[in-house]
């Protein structure tokens, strides 16, 4: 889908606008894209009544990350100019009754994010923004799409001794539901139905598939 235009698309400068170190696995490793890392400073905090579903939301506080970064840009303190590319991401857990599951606080909130997941089919929705940098600021009007993918994950029942275990390792903090599948917690999971990278934090398919319809213009522009 985009591997006969990694060769263009890895001579642009690429910024991820996250600190996650899966999504930039899944980039590198998987997409076969090169970026650059620049976290969002964006709080995450949008209202969730405001949004039509948890996708609909992971799919805005996506826009704003990217959004952040690219209204935030410094030349002289990045030591680069505008970049060509800037993706935004954000994944939430929604559970069997509606309730949208961001990163867990303490041991507390992971362990009831385990409690309600166990014996129970849920969602994980991964809002995604791709901004070209450069050609809006050429023109002067932004130049960017967002999407959001959603992938369904069954839970087996976790027993009480198993989830206090994992939240022990402290993995489930900066995971939203309090999981991370490629963990401990696969053994968790009797199985999932759509992207499994999605559930890593990044949807590979629908990602190099948007990606590949902007990348000429991005390129006219760079």
């Amino acid at each position: 889908m985009i591997l006969h235009r990694l060769s263009a698309l890895n001579a642009l400068h690429v910024v991820l606008a996250s600190a996650s170190p899966r999504r930039r696995e899944i980039l590198r490793d998987v997409v076969g894209v090169e970026c650059d890392i620049a976290p969002s400073a964006f709080a995450e905090n949008l209202p969730h009544e405001d949004y039509d579903g948890a996708a609909a939301y992971a799919r805005a506080t996506a826009w704003m990350k990217a959004m952040d970064v690219y209204e935030n840009w410094d030349a002289n303190e990045r030591g680069s100019e505008m970049p060509d590319v800037i993706i935004g991401a954000d994944t939430v857990v929604e559970s069997a009754d509606g309730t949208t599951m961001e990163k867990p606080a303490d041991a507390a909130s992971a362990t009831a994010m385990l409690r309600a997941l166990s014996r129970s089919e849920s969602k994980v929705h991964t809002g995604v923004a791709i901004i070209g940098g450069k050609i809006s600021k050429k023109t002067g009007k932004i130049y960017g799409k967002s999407f959001s993918e959603t992938t369904r994950v069954e839970f087996a029942e976790l027993k009480a001794e198993e989830i206090a275990a994992y939240v022990a390792t402290k993995e489930p903090y900066d995971k939203a539901g309090g999981y991370g599948i490629q963990g401990p917690a696969a053994v968790f999971i009797r199985g999932i139905v759509g992207d499994y990278f999605n559930v890593m934090g990044l949807p590979a398919h629908a990602f190099a598939r948007e990606l590949e319809s902007m990348i000429d213009d991005v390129v006219e522009h760079a």
